[in-house]
Formats: structure tokens, C-alpha cells, sequence
């Protein structure tokens, strides 16, 4: 039984290597297509066209488009600050006090007014680095605040 089973093998091997065996004659008729498209390529003449360069005046003023910025609404009892205008920059939330209150000691020391706030539906702490009464000046403000507080988000006031 088992010499069947290898000679069938053997068999099985030889007949699939004898069968994908590439012809001559394949490799001469691609050869001999490729030179003839060569040899066509290289008869036609090269042309270059040259478009003259026309500088043109912008036609619109760019707009930063403040619509599509992402704000989370949410309402914020003021636990330390001045208090909050319509659009805030938040760059920490935390679960304890001592730790929302040692990031608003260092901003304060930055320069920032940082006031600390809380929001009792998440039972989070939220430092908020500067508040505006608009988006604009908000988003501006984020973007500059992302450079050291890569999290930093916008919240509006929900009063």
C-alpha cells in the first residue's frame, strides 16, 4: 500500500513539473512584440509644449469657518474664578479636586486666568485656561493652548 501511495506521489510531482514548463517559442513572441513597439516609439517625433504661466489674483478672501469647530455643552458650577462667558477653553478634567486645583496653580503662574469649575452631572472637575464671548476668539485661543495641552477642547456654557 505504501509503495502505491509514493510511486502516485512521484507521479503527482513529475507531471506538475513537466506541465508548467514555459515554451521557447512564448518568450521569442514577446520578445519580438516588445522590440517592434520599441522601435515604433523611438520613430515618432517628440513634441514639447510649453503653456505660458499666467498669474492670476485670488479671487476669494479664505474665511476661517468656525461653524464645523466641535463644542461640548455642558453646565459648570464656578468653584474658583471670575466667572464664565459663553466659550471656554478647557485643558484638564479630573476626578479629584487637589489635582484640577494644582493645573490651575500653574496656569495662573503661566500668566493665564484659570478658574476652576465643576460639573455635577459627571462629578468632573474642568480647568478651564480662558473664556470669550465668542467662538472665534475661543477657537484661536485653543489652538494656541494645543501646542502644551494637546487635549485642550471648547465647552459652551449651558447656564
Amino acid at each position: 500500500m505504501k509503495k502505491i501511495l509514493i510511486i502516485c506521489m512521484g507521479a503527482c510531482v513529475a507531471f506538475s513539473f513537466s506541465s508548467c514548463k514555459s515554451s521557447e517559442s512564448a518568450y521569442k513572441k514577446a520578445y519580438e512584440k516588445a522590440k517592434a513597439t520599441e522601435t515604433v516609439v523611438a520613430q515618432e517625433p517628440q513634441v514639447t509644449v510649453t503653456t505660458p504661466v499666467v498669474e492670476q489674483e485670488p479671487t476669494a478672501q479664505v474665511v476661517d469657518n468656525y461653524d464645523n469647530v466641535n463644542v461640548r455643552q455642558e453646565k459648570l458650577n464656578v468653584l474658583d474664578g471670575e466667572g464664565l462667558k459663553e466659550f471656554s477653553v478647557v485643558v484638564g478634567s479630573f476626578g479629584l479636586k487637589a489635582n484640577a486645583e494644582s493645573l490651575m496653580n500653574r496656569l495662573r503662574n503661566s500668566g493665564y486666568a484659570a478658574q476652576l469649575t465643576y460639573n455635577a452631572d459627571r462629578n468632573m472637575y474642568r480647568v478651564v485656561a480662558s473664556t470669550f464671548a465668542t467662538k472665534g476668539e475661543a477657537v484661536s485661543s485653543r489652538d494656541a493652548l494645543r501646542s502644551q495641552f494637546a487635549d485642550a477642547w471648547l465647552l459652551y456654557n449651558a447656564r
